[in-house]
């Protein structure tokens, strides 16, 4: 009996707080609306708060009540996890009431909805690089801030999750196989992010980038990727002293020893057989513009004893008299 009677109190407590919500989204009485508005968003109710303040928006513009329905609808749309549209409206509370009290505060609220909406770092991160400028922005308008350290936290985490970003798509070319990419990748990853927390990660997989790229390469290349190789192992060892990263420095910089001395001897190989080759081509070479320079020799004699030729025959016909007249009879 005790848990039906407990039954109908909730069930009546239930149908009248349905029937203010509905009896304010009806009404046309901005203090009723607000009052209950008020009222849904001091016990949490976001989204029937959400829903009478939408209705207050016009009712209350030019008000002072307008700066509180603002204020606390962006809290709503917060709280219920609508980060954009939250932070979208604390921005614009901060702007259009800039002496307001709560200015500061919904300012590092929408910087920190920004920061809520950014997307984990394997999906896109342009929600992300928004979230840093507009943190950015807080620390510059309110430099003095009680909130200014927790911004910096904030941004030094998005901005590790950039750099994890763009290190893991740097990462992909080397399991692909795609060593000079990947060195190219991973070097613009140190430029964009100098202070970055994975370089020692990074000059492990350039590191290993180079010496694969290396063993790998074609002969005109090999030589000099073998020395650039060799060069960041040493770079390593004096970085990153003492660490697990130095021992594979030390590692790699063997192997590449090796890989230098065997490619010395294959090198002096093929210069050996380039000159034999060289050689062959230029005797060849040789040999053949020989034989042109003879036959050039007998064309040009046989051109030199046509043309004396020719010229005895011209001397001879200037010489030799013409025939003489010769008269036909009339008849």
């Amino acid at each position: 009996m005790k848990k039906y009677i407990l039954g109908l109190f909730a069930l009546a407590v239930l149908s009248s707080c349905v029937s203010q919500q509905e009896k304010a989204m009806k009404s046309a009485d901005k203090n009723f609306i607000l009052k209950a508005a008020n009222e849904n968003f001091a016990k949490k109710k976001w989204k029937n708060a959400l829903a009478l303040y939408d209705r207050l928006a016009n009712l209350v513009a030019g008000t002072d009540d307008f700066p509180n329905v603002g204020f606390n609808t962006a809290y709503a749309n917060y709280y219920d996890k609508n980060y954009k549209l939250a932070g979208h409206q604390f921005k614009n509370f901060a702007v259009s009431f800039p002496k307001d009290p709560r200015a500061e505060e919904a300012a590092y609220m929408s910087a920190l909805c920004y920061y809520e909406g950014s997307m984990d770092y394997n999906l896109d991160q342009s929600s992300t690089e928004l979230a840093v400028n507009e943190l950015q922005d807080f620390l510059n308008n309110y430099p003095n801030s009680e909130r200014s350290k927790n911004i910096s936290q904030l941004i030094d985490e998005l901005s590790y999750k950039l750099e994890f970003k763009a290190y893991e798509n740097a990462r992909q070319y080397f399991k692909m196989g795609d060593y000079k990419s990947a060195n190219v990748a991973l070097e613009n990853v140190l430029d964009d992010f100098p202070s970055t927390k994975l370089r020692p990660k990074i000059y492990d997989y350039i590191m290993k980038s180079r010496q694969l790229l290396a063993q790998n390469s074609v002969y005109d290349l090999k030589e000099e990727r073998i020395e650039s190789a060799l060069a960041f192992t040493r770079q390593v060892e004096k970085e990153l002293p003492n660490t697990e990263y130095s021992k594979t420095a030390v590692d790699i910089r063997e192997k590449l020893e090796k890989e230098k001395k065997d490619f010395a001897v294959i090198k002096k190989q093929t210069e050996a057989r380039i000159a034999v080759f060289t050689a062959r081509q230029k005797k060849e070479a040789d040999k053949l513009a020989e034989k042109n320079k003879t036959e050039q020799q007998i064309q040009d004699q046989v051109n030199v004893e046509k043309k004396a030729m020719q010229i005895q025959r011209d001397s001879a016909a200037l010489q030799t008299p013409p025939p003489a007249a010769t008269f036909k009879i009339q008849r």
